[in-house]
């Protein structure tokens, strides 16, 4: 038995059995590795799309690889008809991407016949993002913030929110200013460290009196999600 789940399944013929077995195979590592993705994305939120692009990835994968086989010409033919498909999506976040690949590499294997191996790769892979999850290995212990506060040109930005930064930052770094509306408003953007009982809201509304009550966007999770104030 295990020989055979280590073995290729496949043949130069397919046959139905075969095909049945590769795609539910997939089908049932895709949702495996879907669940896992939502354990352990679940406090930094997940799209629903993307859990059951997650499921059906390594089944689309598999049928791919099923029906090129070991024809060239079918391969070149499959290639040309996949890149006159256009995909348009907003950059990801790099573990989205690696679950990605991941997926695509479980429905090679499952494609190829070796389900065996498939199945072993996805329970290794998912155990590793378990254990890196849970350990919550490399996240930075420093909450840093970016801060964006739009001024009026008539307003010196060097000294303008220095005693509001450091009432309420345990830290704080000019990164960059830059002019908006033809030279009429300056974007000023910082990095923050904000102390541990930081009342954004007071902090917010501090910077507003200063700044004519101009948009302020305070990025509570760099290159993440954004929270726009003002």
């Amino acid at each position: 038995m295990w020989e055979t789940l280590f073995s290729s399944a496949t043949s130069e013929t397919l046959t139905l059995s075969t095909t049945v077995n590769i795609i539910f195979a997939s089908l049932l590592m895709g949702l495996f590795i879907s669940v896992i993705y939502i354990k352990t994305r679940g406090k930094e939120g997940y799209s629903h799309g993307f859990t059951v692009t997650l499921i059906m990835l390594p089944a689309i994968i598999a049928i791919i690889i099923l029906l090129v086989g070991n024809n060239i010409a079918r391969a070149f033919s499959l290639a040309g008809a996949f890149s006159l498909i256009r995909f348009r999506s907003a950059p990801g976040d790099p573990i989205d991407i690696s679950y990605v690949f991941f997926t695509l590499a479980v429905g090679l294997a499952c494609g190829m016949g070796y389900i065996g191996y498939g199945m072993l790769f996805a329970v290794i892979l998912c155990a590793v993002m378990v254990i890196l999850s849970v350990t919550k290995y490399a996240k930075p212990r420093v909450n840093m913030m970016q801060l964006k506060i739009t001024i009026p040109e008539d307003i010196d930005f060097q000294n303008c929110f220095e005693d509001i930064l450091e009432q309420y930052t345990q830290s704080y770094k000019l990164q960059r200013v830059k002019t908006a509306d033809f030279g009429s408003l300056f974007e000023i953007i910082y990095t923050i460290q904000p102390k541990d009982a930081m009342d954004q809201k007071a902090f917010i509304d501090q910077l507003r009196c200063r700044n004519g009550n101009l948009n302020i966007v305070l990025n509570t999770q760099i290159n993440n999600d954004m929270v726009y104030l003002g």
